[in-house]
């Protein structure tokens, strides 16, 4: 019996509901009420939020370090630490004066020279901050609480730039930890947010623990998002890795967990049954499934390698994959950005629709020149979303009479081996896979969409007709301008195949009943959270 027909099998929700039939250990004893366990959607293998770009480390990094500015729930940029803002007529000189009072988790003041070391080391990653750094004459702290950015032209997507939710968020770090080389993980982990992290306690592949932090200072506006003030209404959060599902249910139906973040659909009617448990939508803005292709080495360094793909692969199996059988949970996505908003568009999508055309694109890797060289698939097991893309990928390289070196491992190790340029052969890779929220999907601000060669995000395409479309859409002035440049863009994209959308989907969440105050939205947001005895 497969895993599906299992789980909504009698015998499955039987098994899945009770201690002896599960064969689990207890994760630990029931937790009180200012204690929330929380459940993540992997494990917290690295601790650098400028470092990589994983979700995971970006929602627990959201906890221990604060930003400058955090996007809210209307996808604006709100004030953050900063207190005000001002720039100049000509748009060339911005001014930022910092909250007062502000400090870090070991008692040092936020003084506007961390805050100049921290946007230097974030900027050298980040893809709008190095737009910013193309444009930049000078980074100084004027005084204590204020620091000057001096531009060559202007950039109107500067706040935006300092308050996105897309990784590398742009998190304010004391200065001896933002002196670290930026491709270097930092080794310590105190920042001014409203949570500190327990660093003695940290057992990768197990727990992580954040404890409220009493010197934060939450703004005073109501939060949204990572905008707004920061309330801290439990004392202890511990994040418990639990890479198997059925694991993962058991303990949320038995109270040993409070909260889990991305329960598979195939669990939710088991979880909906039981009147303890509430399970929703997680972030209505979904979620873009990516297979995520290197384009440095044969066979994906040719374009007609990478476009045989798109013609062969079905988005449909993918999705099901993923979610499973509603259609309610996914959509096809002929396209980079996310279905509903104001940008989202199919230019150039011909090539995702209709059906698929296997022995078209055998023809085309031909022409590419592949010979049966191993491609080697990089495929996270202990994370929900890329397994089931991977093993749907296996099986389509396959088809396409590829050799395929499947090398199944865990998500930080994914995060690790993808930054690695080398060949193949080398400790390199050919392709793995990912996912996007919605929210960072909505225009061309994030990472994923650049195609600038070295400086462009894992695979590092190089697009130049993709980056002039980019960059029309920065510089656009009315809407209809940007709905133009996101439609070339679009076609760009797709014709250079920057990376192959698996699909459009939706995610749950799960958590108890004695939990209050769960919020929608691309991370998990424990501030406002309260939990009962």
């Amino acid at each position: 019996m497969d895993r599906r027909a299992f789980l909504k099998s009698s015998a499955g929700a039987a098994t899945l509901t009770t201690a002896g039939g599960l064969a689990t250990p207890a994760i630990s004893q029931r937790a009180g009420a200012r204690t929330l366990r929380f459940v993540p959607q992997a494990d917290l293998a690295n601790f650098d939020p400028i470092w990589g770009t994983q979700y995971v480390v970006r929602n627990a990094a959201a906890m221990v370090w604060d930003t400058l500015y955090g996007v809210d729930a209307n996808l604006r940029p709100q004030r953050q630490m900063v207190e005000a803002e001002e720039v100049s007529a000509d748009g060339l000189t911005w001014t930022f004066r910092l909250r007062p009072g502000q400090k870090f988790h070991d008692g040092e003041p936020v003084l506007a020279k961390v805050v100049v070391a921290s946007l230097n080391r974030w900027a050298a990653r980040d893809s709008l901050g190095l737009m910013i750094k193309t444009a930049q004459n000078d980074l100084i702290a004027v005084d204590d609480r204020t620091f000057r950015w001096v531009l060559k032209r202007p950039f109107s997507k500067m706040l935006l730039a300092l308050g996105k939710n897309s990784t590398p968020c742009c998190f304010i770090m004391p200065a001896r930890i933002a002196e670290t080389d930026p491709f270097k993980q930092v080794s310590e982990y105190v920042g001014s947010g409203p949570m500190r992290f327990v660093r003695n306690e940290w057992v990768p592949g197990g727990k992580a623990v954040f404890e409220k932090f009493a010197g934060y200072q939450p703004r005073q506006e109501p939060h949204s998002w990572l905008a707004g003030g920061k309330q801290m209404l439990v004392d202890r959060i511990e994040w418990i890795v639990v890479p198997d599902q059925a694991t993962a249910s058991a303990a949320l139906q038995s109270g040993e967990v409070d909260w889990w973040e991305s329960p598979i659909s195939d669990l939710v009617p088991l979880l909906r049954r039981n009147r303890n448990v509430v399970v929703d939508i997680a972030d209505p803005l979904g979620n873009i499934g990516c297979f995520r292709m290197n384009h440095l080495h044969p066979p994906f360094n040719d374009v007609r390698a990478r476009r045989a793909v798109l013609m062969a692969m079905s988005q449909e199996d993918y999705m099901r994959a993923l979610v499973g059988d509603d259609p309610a949970l996914w959509k096809p996505l002929p396209g980079f950005f996310t279905p509903g908003t104001p940008l989202y568009n199919e230019e150039g999508g011909e090539i995702l629709k209709g059906p698929r055309d296997l022995d078209g694109a055998k023809k085309l890797l031909a022409q590419s020149g592949y010979a049966g060289q191993p491609v080697t698939c990089i495929v996270a097991q202990d994370q929900p979303i890329t397994k089931p893309q991977g093993d749907v990928t296996a099986d389509l390289l396959k088809r396409l009479g590829m050799n395929v070196d499947f090398v199944a491992t865990d998500w930080g190790t994914v995060g690790a081996r993808r930054a690695v340029k080398t060949p193949p052969g080398q400790g390199g890779w050919q392709m793995f896979h990912t996912w996007f929220a919605g929210g960072d999907c909505i225009n061309p601000a994030a990472a994923w969409i650049r195609a600038n060669g070295d400086k462009a995000w894992f695979g590092w395409p190089d697009a130049p007709e993709v980056e002039a479309q980019v960059t029309a859409w920065f510089e656009a002035k009315t809407l209809d301008d940007e709905k133009a440049a996101m439609r070339r863009l679009n076609k760009a994209a797709l014709e250079s195949v920057v990376y192959a959308p698996t699909g459009f989907f939706l995610q749950h969440q799960a958590w108890r009943r004695n939990v209050a105050g769960i919020a929608k939205g691309p991370l998990p947001f424990f501030w406002g959270v309260t939990k009962n005895a």
